[in-house]
C-alpha cells in the first residue's frame, strides 16, 4: 500500500526544527542517518526483551507492544503504573541501553535547548496498523526537570501534541521515519498520543511503526 499520508508535502515545506510549545520542538529527520543503528539496537534489546502488551491498572490490555532498555522500565498491571529495574516477565535486569540510544537522545535533548540529559530508561513501543495512544500525560517520573525524547522509525504516524488539560485541544503533528520530538520545561507535563497509525510498509521496519521515548525516571 502506498504510504500517502504525506503525499504532496515537499520536504523543503517541512522545517528542521519547528516549534510545538514552550519547552516542545519538533527535530525533522534528526535521527535519519541513524535509523539502521537504532533499529540493529532495538532488534538487540528485544532479543533479551520481548516485546509485549500491559495490562493498565484498570485491567484492559494495552494495543501498543513494548519493552524497556536501561537501569529502569516503564511497566503497568493491575497494581499501577511504575518504574522498575527488573523486567516483570523474565526477573532480570532490563538490557542496557546501546550507545547509540544514550548519544541520540543527549544530542536531541541538546538542540530542544536541554543541556546535560542522561536517560536512564527507554521505553520501546511497536505500532502496528490501527494502534494508536490515547492522550495522556507522562507523570511517573521522579521529578520533571528533564525533558521527554521521543523517537519515530518506520510508519509514518499523527502525534497530538496539547495542553497541560487533556480538554486542551491538541496539535496534529504528522511525524516520519527520523523525526524526534523533545518536550520540557513548561511543556512536560503537556498531554500527548498517536492518532491510529495507518496501514503500510517501511523498507526499514516493514508494517510497523518504531517509537522510542526516552525520560530520565530517578
Amino acid at each position: 500500500m502506498t504510504l500517502d499520508l504525506f503525499e504532496g508535502l515537499e520536504e523543503s515545506a517541512l522545517p528542521a526544527m519547528q516549534p510545538l510549545a514552550a519547552g516542545a520542538v519538533l527535530l525533522r529527520g534528526f535521527a535519519l542517518a541513524q535509523g539502521a543503528q537504532l533499529l540493529a539496537g532495538v532488534e538487540a534489546v528485544l532479543a533479551q526483551a520481548p516485546l509485549r502488551h500491559l495490562i493498565t491498572p484498570g485491567g484492559f490490555r494495552m494495543s501498543v507492544a513494548m519493552s524497556n532498555c536501561g537501569a529502569l522500565g516503564w511497566v503497568s498491571d493491575l497494581s499501577g503504573y511504575r518504574y522498575d529495574a527488573s523486567d516483570p516477565d523474565s526477573g532480570r535486569p532490563w538490557p542496557p541501553m546501546p550507545a547509540a540510544f544514550r548519544e541520540l537522545a543527549a544530542a536531541a535533548a541538546r538542540a530542544g535547548g536541554f543541556e546535560g540529559f542522561a536517560p536512564d530508561a527507554c521505553l520501546i513501543n511497536r505500532y502496528e496498523a490501527g494502534t494508536r495512544l490515547s492522550l495522556h500525560q507522562d507523570r511517573d517520573e521522579g521529578n520533571y526537570d528533564w525533558p521527554i525524547v521521543s523517537v519515530s522509525l518506520g510508519l509514518p504516524a499523527v502525534f497530538l501534541f496539547g495542553g497541560p488539560k487533556r480538554s486542551d485541544k491538541a496539535q496534529r503533528v504528522p511525524l516520519t521515519h527520523g523525526d524526534v520530538v523533545v518536550w520540557g520545561g513548561a511543556s512536560r507535563l503537556h498531554y500527548h498520543g498517536v492518532l491510529p497509525v495507518k496501514e503500510g510498509e517501511h523498507p526499514l521496519t516493514g508494517a510497523c511503526r518504531i517509537n522510542l521515548t526516552f525520560r530520565k525516571a530517578r
